[in-house]
């Protein structure tokens, strides 16, 4: 999927200079997995009949994270005019959405060996420092 989004960033009749494209196509890719990974977690949580009522705060990060993540992805894909300021605050949010899901979901998947939480923890960090990588290239 990287290539795909190289490729579209390549041949953007106006090229944008915020960010190394490699690193914008990583995070771009990373946040748009991160959202997959997290809505899945949360139907699975949701599967989760014995434990539920335990798993209420992971589904609402989930699916925040998600929503926050599909944003993400979608905000930096467009390079037309970007915002600096913007893109700034939309990475930090996205990098916080990420950093409270996976510290719930690492909870889960220690205390309850919920693996999709594991799964989920993982994609987070990954996200997580995706947005990280790229917020300190926008700062250099």
């Amino acid at each position: 999927m990287t290539q795909h989004i190289q490729d579209m960033l390549q041949t953007h009749p106006q090229p944008q200079t915020l960010f190394d494209q490699g690193t914008l196509a990583e995070c771009i890719a990373a946040c748009f997995d991160c959202a997959q990974v997290c809505t899945a977690c949360a139907d699975a949580c949701l599967g989760e009949r014995e434990h539920l009522m335990h798993l209420v705060s992971c589904i609402r990060l989930n699916l925040d994270c998600a929503d926050i993540c599909n944003a993400t992805g979608r905000i930096l894909s467009r390079l037309t005019q970007s915002n600096p300021g913007v893109m700034r605050a939309q990475l930090q949010a996205c990098l916080a959405a990420c950093q409270a899901c996976g510290q719930e979901c690492e909870m889960h998947a220690r205390e309850m060996n919920m693996q999709h939480c594991a799964v989920c923890a993982e994609s987070c960090r990954r996200c997580e420092q995706a947005c990280q990588h790229l917020l300190e290239s926008l700062s250099a």
